[in-house]
Formats: C-alpha cells, sequence, structure tokens
C-alpha cells in the first residue's frame, strides 16, 4: 500500500514539476505563432530572418531580403521577434583625442579603434632571420 502511495505522489510530482510547464511552453509558443502578422519581423525555424509582408490562414509571405520573399506555412516559424527600438548613434563614443592618447614607450602611437601589435621576437634575432 505504501509503494502505491509513493508511485502516485511521484506522478504528481513530475505532472507538476516537467508535464504542466513544458504544455504552457508549448501554448504559449503556438499562440505566438498564430499571432504573427504583417509587419511583424520573425526567425524562420532554418534561421532566417525576415518580415511577415503578407498572411492569409496558415500561410505566410516572408521578405527576407529587399524585394526576396519566401512563401512558407506558420509553423515554419520559431519565433516572433519584439519590434527594435531606435538605435542611438555610438560611434560618437569610440572617437577618442589625440591628447587623450598616451602611447607607451615600447609601443608606437595606433590611430583610433586600432590595437597596437607588440612583438616579443628579439630584434637582433628578427634581423638575423632576414638575412
Amino acid at each position: 500500500m505504501q509503494f502505491l502511495i509513493v508511485m502516485m505522489l511521484l506522478l504528481v510530482v513530475m505532472y507538476v514539476l516537467m508535464i504542466r510547464p513544458q504544455r504552457r511552453r508549448q501554448q504559449d509558443h503556438q499562440e505566438m505563432i498564430e499571432g504573427a502578422g504583417v509587419g511583424e519581423d520573425v526567425l524562420t525555424t532554418g534561421g532566417i530572418y525576415g518580415t511577415v509582408v503578407q498572411a492569409e490562414g496558415d500561410d505566410l509571405v516572408v521578405e527576407i531580403a529587399e524585394g526576396l520573399t519566401v512563401h512558407m506555412t506558420r509553423k515554419g516559424i520559431a519565433a516572433v521577434l519584439p519590434p527594435e527600438d531606435e538605435e542611438v548613434d555610438d560611434d560618437d563614443e569610440d572617437v577618442v583625442d589625440a591628447e587623450e592618447q598616451t602611447p607607451d614607450d615600447d609601443e608606437a602611437s595606433v590611430t583610433v579603434g586600432e590595437e597596437p601589435v607588440t612583438s616579443e621576437v628579439d630584434e637582433a634575432a628578427a634581423a638575423a632571420e632576414r638575412r
């Protein structure tokens, strides 16, 4: 009798911890796919990003590049992507004034955006190798 009670408890725990959350994820994914409409960015199961340009029932037309569209079913959608916010131009932050740069004694001065290249090869050995 105790064995039967333990087995029932294990089944209930397994249902609560494993099966129920998986079903919820499947339901959320299905709702996301069904809610995909014109103008939304999607990721296909093949890993291609695109924008839905036409939706008729279960069939979608997805534009993956300018002027290049593919016809697919809703089941081919892996995810509906959230809308992108306006990107702030971060290029201005990368520019460093020349006065702020302080070259080390061992390294030559480099331009903005490039990393200094240093070599651990002895100069005498490198000169002998060139001969």
